[in-house]
């Protein structure tokens, strides 16, 4: 059976009527990400960008349902499919013939790559769909998700968060061999964005949820994604720093210039007809893909503390980042405080948490705000945690300390009969429609 790859998707995607193509001539400059704002959810294939030779694609995974189709599973078994990859990695299949090798661009020359500028605000051109895979001796391969601001046609400019993996392997060698993978297949851009102790090979959680194949980079002791569209090998150090910024980020604002690691490319290959994946930056794809692989830790973390829990959705409205909506099958009256804590521990950059009984549906806000507006009563389900740190992309977090006060709000109904039987949502009649209306 043939490997599901970004490729063959965009294929699936077409051959169901469902993948929207630009012909006429776009704009990597502003032009292209314009297009896929006003089109989000629907994928795009954008197929004359101008003065380019390579296509671009955009809003392939831009909800939850996308990603679980491409895996062929439901969106309610995400959860458990994502937590027992997490769980269980394999080793991928080695290969020496690699698609993602099969052109080498020579100089290489980024200026060559339609890299997306997405607002008139941005520092410059960005890479935001890129995978970057680094190795060490003692901790092995990591990959994860690093934006890359063009600075030169053989130099990048990379947001690295301290603390994070790849800047404490940064940290240890100073120099380091880094490669950028752009163009992949949904699990890997799940693995990618996976959050695991240091010494996990992400690609092998990617294998996991769906087999695939694995190559030696050509200047490194690396092995990225064989199928992948685009691969930039190169060289990163935290000795050559540059400004990075200003860039549009998962929460829509602004993020801050900073001074940061300055890539060095040294060899770019591709596919043949090549495609390249913008990411929207702060659109649904971008949300999608950040917040779902912190789902199962949070769900981990609920049944841990010894409540029910049946589903986790970090939800675009709350940035996919820094609210988590929970839904549990209540047993105790103190599972709603105990989910509220374990979701903190479960996710450090979670700000609001939401409890919900079984009854609601936590892909639908109306659900949710119906539930806080009939089952909360804030002097005693309000549970504010206090300051603490959050996430760096709270645009209202303390600056460069990133404090921020976390709120859990447990809207489930209490146990009690009596109490509880106020609180249920009362059912209309089901009847069969087309009785009434087939003379239509």
């Amino acid at each position: 059976m043939e490997k599901l790859t970004l490729r063959n998707y965009i294929q699936h995607l077409e051959n169901q009527d469902e993948l929207v193509k630009i012909t006429v001539p776009v704009s990597a400059n502003l032009e292209i990400a314009g297009i896929l704002k006003k089109l989000e959810p629907k994928p795009v294939l954008f197929e004359d960008v101008m003065g380019s030779d390579f296509r671009v694609v955009g809003n392939i995974f831009a909800n939850k349902k996308a990603i679980a189709d491409y895996l062929g599973i439901s969106t309610s078994e995400m959860i458990p499919y994502l937590t027992k990859a997490i769980d269980n990695p394999t080793k991928p299949e080695i290969i020496t013939n690699a698609p993602c090798q099969e052109i080498e661009m020579n100089p290489p020359d980024l200026e060559k790559i339609p890299i997306l500028t997405h607002t008139k605000y941005d520092g410059g051109p960005y890479i935001t769909s890129g995978v970057v895979i680094i190795n060490d001796n003692e901790w092995g391969q990591n990959m994860s998700f690093h934006r890359a601001m063009r600075i030169a046609k053989n130099k990048l400019v990379m947001r690295i968060v301290k603390g994070r993996h790849f800047h404490r392997y940064l940290e240890k060698h100073e120099e380091l061999d880094a490669v950028f993978c752009i163009g992949n297949s949904a699990n890997v851009l799940l693995a990618g964005a996976t959050s695991v102790d240091i010494n996990i090979n992400e690609l092998e959680i990617a294998n996991s949820l769906q087999s695939l194949n694995v190559v030696k980079a050509k200047t490194a002791d690396i092995y990225i994604p064989a199928e992948c569209e685009f691969v930039i090998e190169g060289t990163v150090s935290i000795n050559e720093l540059h400004e990075e910024g200003p860039f549009i980020d998962l929460t829509e604002t602004m993020d801050i210039v900073r001074n940061e690691p300055v890539f060095t490319v040294k060899k770019i290959t591709h596919r043949k007809d090549a495609i390249w994946q913008g990411l929207l930056s702060g659109g649904l794809e971008h949300k999608v893909l950040m917040g779902m692989p912190r789902e199962p830790t949070i769900y981990r973390e609920v049944n841990n503390a010894g409540v029910k829990c049946l589903d986790v959705n970090l939800n675009p409205g709350g940035c996919s980042w820094l609210h988590a909506i929970v839904k549990i099958k209540k047993e105790k009256e103190d599972d709603g405080l105990k989910t509220i804590n374990a979701a903190f521990k479960g996710h450090k950059s979670l700000k609001h948490c939401f409890v919900v009984d079984e009854d609601i549906d936590i892909y639908n806000p109306l659900d949710v705000e119906w539930s806080m507006a009939t089952r909360f009563q804030a002097d005693k389900d309000l549970y504010i945690i206090g300051k603490e740190p959050g996430s760096s992309l709270d645009p209202s977090a303390e600056p460069r300390t990133k404090l921020t006060t976390k709120v859990g709000f447990d809207l489930t109904m209490p146990l009690d009969p009596e109490k509880r039987k106020h609180s249920l949502r009362i059912d209309y009649p089901e009847v069969d429609l087309k009785k009434y209306l087939d003379h239509l």
